[in-house]
């Protein structure tokens, strides 16, 4: 950014000399990849998708601690891939596509399916009708979320996240059988409100938190981040299915928190999806061209 310039003036620059072509100079500074490096975050998904597909047959035969555990197997690959693939460059809409059907299964589906067999059966039509705004909801998170991707502000999350529910789904079936709890009427009466909150929350407005974006602590407060981090993995060495429903009920609850304390979510200007990784690449090779040219340099003809 040059001295004395406004933010709108730069991203307005950076978004002409996208459109101008003038990212072949930020090309060709990497070397192309060879074509195996993109078999490795489809290869992820993929194996996340099997994980869903395992919890619902697991679900199905009524072991509903292996299907809750197939879910947080499967988050722990959608975590994986999105990050191997943005280091990796091999990003593409293929692997975006496929990362979504893979969701609506794992995230989607088989959390419903868990949600139904394990606790909301005795509820009859009432519960498929819960369970299936469940999916639907799922499904118009994830679409929403495709077409958004681009224009939002990327530090926060539009509506709770479909894996957050999902985890907090198969938290709750973890911790139940962890205090090995034997209450079929207020489990039923706990979970059906609970799985509609969480469907409402998927296609609301509330801001979320997004782990996405690079986060530089002070220095003073990575000794306070190291400390959680250390105590976190304490609480899942001595119980980890109570610590995953912990953790994902509090990210649940931080999105109604960051709403009351006034927070919204910022729109940036609209950008087509697959251009929005081009444009962060345009808008970093504009600000090095900008620190590298002299001050007063005169265009050169």
């Amino acid at each position: 950014m040059r001295p004395g310039e406004s933010r709108r003036d730069f991203e307005s620059r950076a978004r002409m000399r996208l459109i101008s072509g003038r990212l072949r100079v930020q090309r060709k500074k990497f070397k192309p990849l060879r074509h195996g490096v993109f078999l490795v975050p489809a290869t992820i998904t993929s194996l996340g998708l099997l994980a869903g597909f395992y919890s619902l047959i697991s679900s199905i035969n009524s072991h509903f601690e292996l299907a809750a555990l197939m879910i947080t197997v499967a988050f722990i690959c959608d975590s994986l891939d999105g990050r191997i693939a943005r280091l990796s460059r091999s990003s593409s809409q293929f692997g975006v596509e496929l990362d979504s059907l893979s969701d609506v299964v794992a995230f989607g589906v088989a959390p419903a399916t868990l949600m139904y067999t394990w606790a909301l059966k005795p509820l009859g039509t009432i519960a498929i009708v819960i369970c299936g705004l469940y999916v639907v909801c799922a499904a118009l998170r994830l679409a929403r979320f495709n077409v958004q991707t681009g224009h939002t502000d990327k530090s926060r999350f539009t509506g709770l996240p479909v894996p957050g529910a999902a985890a907090l789904i198969a938290g709750c079936a973890l911790a139940y059988s962890y205090f090995e709890l034997n209450s079929p009427r207020t489990l039923c009466s706990v979970t059906a409100p609970m799985t509609l909150a969480l469907a409402v929350l998927m296609i609301s407005s509330v801001p979320y938190p997004s782990f996405k974006a690079t986060i530089h602590p002070r220095k003073r407060a990575q000794v306070e981040l190291m400390a959680g981090v250390l105590v976190v993995a304490a609480m899942f060495l001595a119980m980890p299915q109570f610590t995953l429903f912990v953790l994902a009920l509090g990210y649940v609850v931080s999105g109604p928190i960051l709403m009351a304390r006034g927070e919204r979510i910022q729109k940036l200007p609209f950008l087509h999806p697959l251009e929005s990784e081009a444009a962060e690449a345009s808008a970093e090779a504009v600000e090095e061209t900008d620190r590298d040219a002299p001050p007063d340099s005169a265009p050169l003809h």
